[in-house]
């Protein structure tokens, strides 16, 4: 069966460690990753690598994807300069299509007025609530959050986000999800044997 790509945004001050374990199983899982910049003009992360975009926010549409993953950056809570990264996830979420965001991603949905609806997480129910958004409410204590379509995290948990995107996805589900967030979450050795025979 071929998938609809799966869509990484990347744009300055991109949250390094926030993402790989989504994106490298969803890769080993059939999904093509392409990266999506603000323009095609090469990014630099918080680690200090240059990302050369496959193609611009501009270009991007709903119908030609499987996931927008949106991650952390400092640019989300120092202006407006990511903002439309939320309005193209709003987009997503409209047509019925996931998104996944985490850390300060969070704060740019929740300024979108996506969260307002929604049950979602992020580092701190106060770092959300400083958006000044109507959404505190739904706001769970919870290492990721699921409803609907949308996926949510804070900062350290990115091994539960991923786990939330499996899951929504159908890429691993059941015993086969539950060990392989063992194995990434809490180095579990037994976890390894049932993936091991899920893989045979």
């Amino acid at each position: 069966m071929t998938r609809k790509p799966a869509h990484l945004a990347v744009y300055d001050t991109f949250a390094d460690w926030e993402t790989g374990h989504t994106t490298a199983h969803l890769a080993r899982a059939g999904y093509g990753i392409r990266t999506v910049g603000p323009t095609r003009e090469p990014v630099t992360t918080l680690g200090g690598v240059r990302i050369q975009p496959d193609l611009a926010l501009d270009d991007l549409r709903p119908e030609d994807s499987s996931l927008l993953i949106l991650t952390g950056a400092d640019l989300w809570d120092s202006g407006d300069d990511l903002a439309p990264f939320a309005r193209t996830a709003r987009a997503f979420l409209d047509a019925g299509v996931p998104v996944a965001a985490i850390c300060g991603a969070t704060a740019g949905l929740a300024r979108e007025g996506l969260l307002d609806d929604r049950d979602h997480t992020s580092a701190v129910s106060f770092y959300l609530a400083a958006t000044g958004y109507a959404g505190g409410e739904r706001y769970v204590d919870a290492d990721a959050v699921t409803d609907g379509s949308l996926v949510t995290a804070g900062p350290t948990e990115p091994v539960a986000f991923a786990r939330e995107v499996f899951r929504l996805l159908g890429v691993y589900e059941g015993e086969v999800l539950d060990a392989w967030y063992r194995l990434f979450h809490a180095s579990d050795a037994a976890a390894y044997a049932v993936l091991q025979q899920a893989a045979q």
